[in-house]
């Protein structure tokens, strides 16, 4: 049976920090020598792997819509060429990146598989050996032909996917959906897959718009005039971060200008504060009004995928 291959981005991330003055920093040149020597990747079903570090290699936190385009070019580019992608990035924006190939990679029928590590890969009890391997393997035998996101025991869908913790290895959750698979030991065994796949041009290419997104968040006490005042200005889509069940103040100055907004195109979304659970428009008076003035459910949908979807075009304001 001919080996499986793959291509591997690398954009930047914890992984392949290493220690500097001012903390840890991406290092170019230093990860492709230390995947060559590590022995998690010696295994004979670890598929053959081509690497490419982009420069300049980033922190995720400087992660923006136009490297999302990058790596969505990248990867159709090279579609027809390889068997599985991974993409290695940092975990602070992980889970919008992953999303944003969701949305920018349309009719796949291979894996896009997005790792990374909460603990450098120099250091020791390091958890991106783990997730290294695991990444590489599910690339070329994972069933699922769609883009998801592995860390620590989860493979999880890349638009129902929040980073919840800031230090544990179990970095990443599902928000109101089952993870795709998870795996509490060390070999990930999947059902096997199909060789063949479909043509490149099957695969279509979306693109992102750098639109002005807003985020709100509402509180106890939050200014309203300050609320309306942002709600006035121009922006492309604004998400409004609501109590409990996608509930808001019913402050008649506020729902004038949710509905000035609305009637001049503005997408309106509400998203509950809650990790878990669907905005029901309908079952308080509190959410009741915000739909009356044009906002849209977000339908249980995590902050990271709204916001990578209003930059790739999922979002209609009607």
């Amino acid at each position: 049976m001919q080996k499986k291959r793959i291509y591997v981005a690398y954009t930047g991330g914890t992984l392949g920090m290493q220690p500097s003055p001012q903390g840890y920093q991406p290092v170019a040149g230093y990860l492709p020598k230390a995947l060559q020597q590590l022995p998690q990747l010696q295994h004979s079903a670890i598929p053959d792997y081509q690497l490419q570090e982009y420069a300049p290699l980033l922190d995720s936190s400087d992660m923006q819509p136009k490297h999302w385009q990058q790596m969505a070019n990248d990867i159709h580019a090279r579609y027809d060429d390889y068997d599985g992608f991974v993409v290695l990035h940092g975990t602070d924006t992980m889970a919008y990146s992953a999303a944003a190939l969701h949305y920018l990679l349309m009719g796949l029928s291979k894996p896009v598989i997005v790792t990374g590590s909460q603990i450098p890969l120099c250091e020791p009890n390091s958890d991106a050996p783990r997730n290294i391997r695991n990444a590489f393997y599910a690339a070329a035998y994972s069933p699922f032909a769609q883009v998801t996101l592995l860390f620590h025991h989860g493979l999880y869908a890349a638009d129902s996917v929040s980073k919840v913790d800031a230090q544990q290895l179990q970095a990443f959750a599902s928000i109101n959906t089952e993870p795709l698979w998870q795996c509490d030991h060390t070999d990930w065994v999947f059902p096997a897959r199909p060789s063949a796949s479909l043509p490149s041009e099957r695969l279509a290419l979306g693109q992102v718009v750098e639109h002005r997104i807003a985020v709100l968040t509402l509180y106890p006490g939050v200014d309203i005039a300050w609320l309306c005042e942002q709600l006035a200005k121009p922006w492309y889509a604004v998400v409004l971060r609501t109590f409990g069940s996608g509930n808001a103040p019913q402050q008649p100055a506020l729902l004038t200008a949710l509905r000035d907004a609305h009637e001049r195109g503005v997408i309106l979304i509400n998203r509950s504060q809650c990790w878990q659970g669907v905005e029901n428009m309908t079952g308080y008076a509190g959410a009741h009004v915000l739909a009356q003035c044009g906002v849209q459910s977000a339908a249980g949908k995590p902050l990271e995928a709204i916001i990578a979807g209003l930059y790739c075009g999922q979002w209609s304001g009607r």
